[in-house]
């Protein structure tokens, strides 16, 4: 059996969905490179418009007989959500200013803690190479965190960069996947 089979056989997934995943990824891509501003403030209104919506299925949960949460939480977090949302919708350029920021500033503070514990984790016994990526990771982190504005300006060329070669190869595992 060769391998593109067993990844045919082993992700259950057909092809031309895969396929159009790639073929959407491209064109989220296209669009972030060549109007970052325009498509960051499209993405951040349906980031509202599904916040929103699920703050209020949140809500709807806590009367379903059969759900996994407290309807403590299920209040929660359909509240935030729903808060959430039209915040983002009532206030849409602040929002993909200040969403992007959030995210980068998050991203670093998450980069600051996984190098640390890289690190710990070299001085422990894990190699070198968990010392390396930890210090990559506390560098990455700072820069981060020393111009958030700078970097969540960027954000979108990143992503849209990201999503072009991920849509890319998700056509090529497309192509090899089909029967």
């Amino acid at each position: 059996m060769t391998s593109v089979a067993r990844l045919r056989e082993a992700a259950g997934i057909p092809w031309w969905l895969v396929l159009l995943e790639g073929i959407a990824l491209i064109f989220l891509g296209v669009f972030l490179v060549l109007a970052p501003g325009a498509t960051t403030i499209l993405i951040v209104q349906f980031l509202g418009f599904y916040w929103l919506f699920s703050g209020i299925l949140y809500i709807v949960l806590i009367f379903m007989p059969d759900r996994d949460m407290h309807w403590g939480w299920l209040l929660f977090k359909g509240i935030l959500g729903i808060i959430a949302g039209l915040i983002v919708l009532e206030h849409p350029l602040w929002s993909a200013i200040l969403l992007p920021t959030v995210l980068v500033i998050l991203l670093g503070l998450n980069g600051l803690i996984m190098g640390i514990l890289g690190l710990v984790a070299a001085f422990r016994g894990g190699g070198w190479g968990a010392g390396l990526l930890g210090a990559i990771s506390i560098i990455f982190g700072l820069i981060l965190l020393g111009s958030p504005y700078l970097a969540a300006m960027w954000l979108p060329w990143i992503f849209g960069i990201f999503a072009l070669a991920s849509g890319g190869a998700s056509i090529v595992v497309a192509w090899r996947m089909r029967p």
